[in-house]
């Protein structure tokens, strides 16, 4: 690898030569080649990785054949690293400080960042685009043929070097295990922070998860610092029951062994009318409607955190909707401010509220994704930790 960082001028920062899994074909294996990673330009931060988990969303669009969709593309986006240098305007963090980045912005300036009801940052919206936030058209990777390698949800951590905006990095403690506060650079603060600030749960109230991946399990995690009395699990798999009691996760439904009932009716029945809370975290608009369908009437909320595919709608009666008083919400990021909320979080994993450890159920080197990959697609791990270097 060739460092390119100036401990001074700006102006004289040069590109790094560093190693990156490239994907270049929908559903192929990650090309693992060496790339250059252009300096920042103002307002932004170029960051030496240290380690980056997989989450189901790379494998979401690493098999994506259609728009929003594009190769070659650096995916990744739940990562640690350390600023390696600053583009002008930077003045938050400076060269040596750790920083998790988030597919989020939070510039902290625009009505809706100053705002505390909402995460959705109107000068830096989230879109999934190839591109630097700020600089429409414009990558910082290119291949050693001096071709143009995609960005990916703002962040593109599957390198040893990426560069984020500056509204998409946080900076935080470097005592805290990296491969622990990487998680919170996506899966674990989506997950909790829908618990936690989307449907704010409170103590002694029902939840019901329908899905138990990272996710679902992390929404779990989340029901349980609040203090829901129940946490019922919804998958088809069995096995998940398992694995989900050590999240929170006090009863289960397998979904395939409903018989001749709806599993909103299964679910009702359970709760005595319905759940407080039901959360979606599969991705799929029909599961949407069964889990609104199955939380209480007056007060119940429904949260979708699963990313369906491009186009999908949810259909609901409107009767049902003015006569029940429900709520249907969708969560980006569980809700939360990044720069505001993922220290909070972090201080709760360090004085053990939190529990971050039981999510990584791997760590391998960074060569070895296309076999990570793999355990992801078979449902054999949680979180898995590749290390750089």
């Amino acid at each position: 690898m060739e460092n390119g960082k100036s401990s001074g001028d700006k102006s004289s920062l040069k590109p790094i030569r560093c190693k990156a899994a490239v994907c270049r074909k929908a559903g192929e294996p990650l090309v693992m080649e060496e790339i250059l990673v252009e300096p920042p330009q103002p307002f932004e931060v170029r960051v030496r990785i240290i380690c980056t988990a997989l989450c189901h969303s790379d494998i979401t669009f690493w098999k994506l054949q259609v728009p929003p969709a594009c190769f070659p593309r650096i995916l990744g986006h739940e990562a640690i690293g350390v600023v390696e240098s600053v583009g002008e305007n930077v003045t938050e963090v400076v060269v040596g400080d750790t920083v998790l980045p988030t597919f989020m912005a939070d510039c902290g300036d625009c009505v809706d960042c100053k705002s505390p009801k909402s995460n959705l940052c109107s000068r830096l919206p989230f879109k999934v685009s190839p591109w630097m936030p700020r600089y429409e058209n414009s990558s910082r990777f290119t291949d050693l043929n001096g071709n143009t390698l995609f960005h990916f949800l703002n962040v593109s951590s599957f390198s040893e070097y990426t560069v984020l905006d500056v509204a998409h990095v946080v900076k935080i403690d470097s005592s805290i295990p990296p491969s622990r506060a990487c998680l919170l650079s996506c899966g674990v603060s989506t997950g909790v922070g829908a618990a936690w600030k989307t449907a704010q749960v409170e103590q002694g109230s029902t939840v019901v998860i329908f899905g138990l991946g990272s996710i679902g399990l992390a929404v779990a995690e989340g029901a349980r610092f609040c203090g829901a009395s129940r946490i019922i699990g919804v998958d088809i798999n069995p096995t998940k029951f398992e694995v989900g009691q050590k999240f929170g996760i006090t009863e289960f439904v397998n979904s395939m062994t409903c018989e001749n009932k709806r599993l909103s009716e299964v679910i009702n029945e359970m709760t005595g009318g319905g759940a407080d809370y039901c959360f979606e975290c599969v991705g799929s608009s029909s599961l949407v409607q069964e889990a609104y369908a199955c939380c209480r009437k007056g007060w119940g909320k429904t949260i979708t955190l699963g990313v369906d595919k491009p186009g999908s709608e949810i259909c609901l009666n409107s009767s049902d909707v003015l006569h029940n008083g429900k709520t249907l919400i969708g969560s980006l990021f569980g809700g939360l401010k990044a720069k505001s909320h993922i220290p909070l979080l972090l201080k709760r994993y360090m004085s053990k509220e939190l529990e971050l450890d039981k999510f990584v159920t791997h760590e391998m080197k960074f060569e070895d994704i296309n076999d990570a990959f793999q355990l992801l697609l078979d449902g054999r791990c949680i979180r898995c930790v590749l290390w750089m270097g």
